[in-house]
């Protein structure tokens, strides 16, 4: 049996379904445009208002267009629950909850299973860019018997992943955010989500049988793309763990 069935959307946006829950990553819904000064250039190759009800959507942080556009806003009272950092859950209001990191909840799932959601810590950016970036979170997936899943976020730090991966136990699949982000006015271009080659380097150590790149395509400001990550997983010996999902595609995994 799969532990996790996932769909990519487009950009940061995954569906994916967990013990019988379903969840939807930063939902970034609008079609193409500019939105607060970053460019999409292409919209979501699936549309989740008429798929399957979403019960909860893992936003990662609330402050970057990328992450939740206006579509995607707008998406977020259809769900059940919004699990998000403190901050944007004071800016949301309405179902957002807000979680420290390492702080979680729980859900039930429709086989009956429960599944513990947990805020874990993400850095958007260079060491020191916390306080310019705002609250950032990456999220676990975990439940009795079930395999552990790592959905990392807007995080740009390996040494984020070895905590995580050092508190949290054994992780059996990531969704990493990946796209090499920069932005020249921001930290002299230095990346500001996890390059390829640093996708790679995070898969070994969590030591995790899949990963599933998102945030690596559609805006202008991704500076590297599915050829960078098979490249990169390929140069460091764990091609065989990455499952690279074409926006509308889907994998059990």
């Amino acid at each position: 049996m799969s532990t996790l069935a996932i769909r990519l959307v487009g950009g940061p946006t995954a569906e994916l379904e967990y013990a019988g829950v379903r969840f939807l990553t930063d939902p970034a819904l609008s079609p193409p445009g500019e939105y607060a000064g970053l460019t999409k250039v292409t919209g979501p190759a699936v549309d989740v208002t008429q798929a399957e009800p979403i019960d909860v959507v893992l936003l990662s942080h609330d402050q970057h267009s990328d992450n939740l556009d206006p579509g995607g806003r707008e998406f977020l009272a259809s769900v059940g629950q919004v699990a998000t950092t403190v901050e944007g859950a004071q800016r949301l209001g309405g179902n957002a909850t807000g979680l420290e990191p390492w702080a979680a909840v729980e859900l039930s799932g429709r086989d009956g299973q429960t599944v513990t959601v947990t805020a874990v810590p993400a850095q958007h950016g260079p060491d020191g860019s916390d306080e310019a970036q705002g609250q950032v979170h990456g999220f676990l997936l975990s439940g009795p018997g079930l395999e552990t899943v790592y959905v990392s976020g807007d995080n740009a730090s390996l040494d984020v992943v070895r905590a995580i991966s050092e508190r949290a136990g054994e992780i059996g699949i990531a969704v990493l955010f990946a796209g090499a982000v920069q932005l020249a006015r921001k930290f002299d271009g230095a990346y500001l989500t996890l390059s390829s080659d640093h996708a790679a380097d995070a898969t070994k150590i969590l030591g995790v049988r899949a990963v599933v790149p998102v945030h690596f395509e559609g805006w202008t400001h991704f500076t590297q793309n599915a050829d960078s990550l098979r490249a990169a997983f390929a140069g460091n010996g764990v091609s065989d763990r990455l499952v690279l999902l074409a926006p509308g595609e889907r994998a059990d995994l």
